[in-house]
């Protein structure tokens, strides 16, 4: 199946603790349906000192379910995505305003 959702889109987060959140993606793991966004689902990682890196609590965002974000369009809203051919080529599109992505 093709990706509605990939590195770099800015998105909603549609339930959960930071309902209502916006973000942009970091990255995205297919296989297991899950997305790191900036600044959603932040867990406190308590890490030891190294030499390379200070040690202490660090706020690191976690994994969050592909089917809890939804797209933002250009009216700031969240939007579902579809795909259509333009020129021979697929292309993602939003539903609520029809602009490709």
């Amino acid at each position: 199946m093709a990706a509605k959702l990939k590195k770099g889109d800015k998105v909603v987060v549609l339930a959960g603790k930071d309902k209502g959140k916006q973000g942009e993606i970091q990255s995205v793991n297919p296989s297991a349906g899950k997305a790191v966004v900036e600044g959603v689902n932040v867990a406190i990682r308590h890490t030891k000192q190294t030499q390379q890196s200070q040690g202490g609590r660090i706020p690191k965002a976690m994994p969050i379910d592909l089917s809890n974000l939804a797209l933002l369009d250009s009216n700031g809203k969240a939007t579902r995505v579809g795909f259509r051919e333009e020129d021979g080529k697929k292309v993602r599109f939003a539903k609520t305003t029809g602009e490709t992505v």
